[in-house]
C-alpha cells in the first residue's frame, strides 16, 4: 500500500466514523501520511485526529481513539496505534517496501503512471519566453504520464493561461540540461536564477546531487556485478522479526517486519522509502498544480535518501555478499530509477558516469 492508497484508506475511516455517528465533522480531501516521527511506530503515521479535534469539539486523542477502531480493520493494515498528543501509527501488512521495491524494478520508468486522465485534454497558452515554453514542454512530457493529452500554443497576453515569472537573463549558455533545471527547479512565481552556480560539481548545487546519486546507482549495479550478485528485494539487513516492533535496544525496522543498524539508519531507510512510493503522487499534483517544480524537487529529496545510504549497498573488506546486500542493491536501483525517470519528464539527462 502506497502513502496515497493509505491516505485514501484514512479517509473512508473518517467517513465511517461520521456516517455511524461517532464524529460530527466535515471529512477532509486529504489525510497527510508520513514516515513515523521520533517517538513514533509502525510504517506510517498521520495527524488526521489533531486535524480533526476542533471542528469535533474532542481532544485529539478522543478522536484518534475512534478512528484507531475503523482503521485496524481496514484491509492491508495490521496494527494502528497512538502516540503523543493523538498521532496515528499504521503498521501495514507483509514487507510493503519489498513490495514496492519489487513494483518499481518490474514498472522501470513506467513507474507512478497511469490512465487517470484518460481522455483529458490539458491546453496550454503561452508567452513568447523562453521559461513559460520549457514549463508548457515539462507538463506535456508529465501529463502524458497521467494519460492526457497536451496542447501548447503561444498566444497574446490576455489569453495566456501558464505564465511563469520569466527568466532574468537567456539560459542557453548554461547547457540544455542546465538551462532546464534553473527555469523548472523554482516555483512558478518564483524567479529563476541564471548563473554558474548550476553547473558546479559539489552538493550545493541540487541538479548534480540528482545526477550524481543517479550515476552512483548505476555504479554500483556494475560493481555488485562484478561482486558475482545482483538485485532482490527483501530485508536490507536480512534479520527478520515477526512481530514488527522495534528492537529493545533502539534498532528500527524499514517494512514493519525488518530492522537496520540503529535508528537513525532506519529512519533513513524509511525517508527514502517514503519518497519512492510517494512519486505517483508527485506526478499527479505536478500536473494538478501546474507545477513541474514539484517534480524537481521531489528529486532532489530521493537524490539526498539515496545518498545517505549508498555507502552500505556493497560487502565491505572479506564481507560476502549476502541477501541484505541484494535487497539493498535493489532499493538503490529503485531510486535511480526514479531519479531516471524524472530527469526524463524533465527533459534533462540522466547520465550513467558522472
Amino acid at each position: 500500500m502506497t502513502p496515497v492508497e493509505l491516505s485514501r484508506t484514512v479517509l473512508r475511516a473518517v467517513r465511517r466514523a461520521v456516517d455511524v455517528g461517532e464524529l460530527d465533522v466535515s471529512v477532509p480531501e486529504r489525510a497527510l501520511v508520513t514516515v513515523p516521527g521520533p517517538g513514533g511506530c509502525g510504517d506510517y503515521a498521520t495527524n488526521i485526529a489533531l486535524q480533526l479535534a476542533r471542528p469535533a469539539g474532542r481532544p485529539p486523542r478522543d478522536v484518534a481513539e475512534v478512528l484507531q477502531g475503523h482503521l485496524a480493520h481496514a484491509d492491508g493494515v495490521t496494527r494502528v496505534e497512538i502516540t503523543g498528543p493523538g498521532f496515528l501509527n499504521i503498521t501495514l501488512e507483509g514487507t510493503s517496501s519489498t513490495q514496492l521495491v519489487r513494483r518499481i524494478l518490474d514498472e522501470g520508468l513506467a513507474y507512478g503512471h497511469t490512465d487517470a486522465l484518460a481522455g483529458h485534454t490539458l491546453t496550454l497558452r503561452v508567452p513568447y519566453e523562453i521559461r513559460a515554453e520549457v514549463v508548457a514542454d515539462a507538463l506535456a512530457r508529465i501529463a502524458a504520464t497521467q494519460g492526457a493529452r497536451v496542447e501548447i500554443a503561444h498566444a497574446e497576453a490576455q489569453e495566456v493561461n501558464l505564465r511563469p515569472l520569466p527568466a532574468p537573463e537567456d539560459p542557453t549558455p548554461l547547457g540544455p540540461d542546465a538551462a532546464r533545471w534553473a527555469l523548472l527547479h523554482p516555483a512558478p512565481h518564483d524567479r529563476p536564477r541564471i548563473t554558474a552556480d548550476h553547473l558546479v560539481q559539489r552538493e550545493s548545487n541540487p541538479l548534480f546531487r540528482v545526477r550524481y546519486a543517479h550515476a552512483r546507482t548505476r555504479a554500483l549495479h556494475r560493481n555488485a556485478a562484478d561482486l558475482g550478485f545482483g538485485p532482490e528485494p527483501g530485508s536490507v539487513d536480512g534479520h527478520h522479526r515477526a512481530d514488527g516492533h522495534r528492537h529493545a535496544d533502539g534498532s528500527g525496522r524499514v517494512d514493519g517486519h525488518h530492522h537496520v543498524d540503529g535508528p537513525i539508519q532506519a529512519t533513513a531507510y524509511n525517508h527514502l522509502l517514503a519518497a519512492l512510493a510517494d512519486h505517483p503522487r508527485i506526478l499527479a499534483a505536478a500536473v494538478t498544480h501546474r507545477g513541474p517544480d514539484r517534480l524537481a524537487r521531489h528529486l532532489v529529496t530521493v537524490a539526498d535518501a539515496t545518498l545517505a545510504l549508498l555507502p552500505g549497498v556493497l560487502p565491505r573488506g572479506e564481507e560476502k555478499p549476502s541477501a541484505a546486500h541484494r535487497a539493498r542493491l535493489a532499493l538503490a536501483e529503485a531510486a535511480g530509477t526514479v531519479l531516471a525517470g524524472g530527469l526524463s519528464l524533465l527533459g534533462i539527462d540522466a547520465p550513467d558516469h558522472l
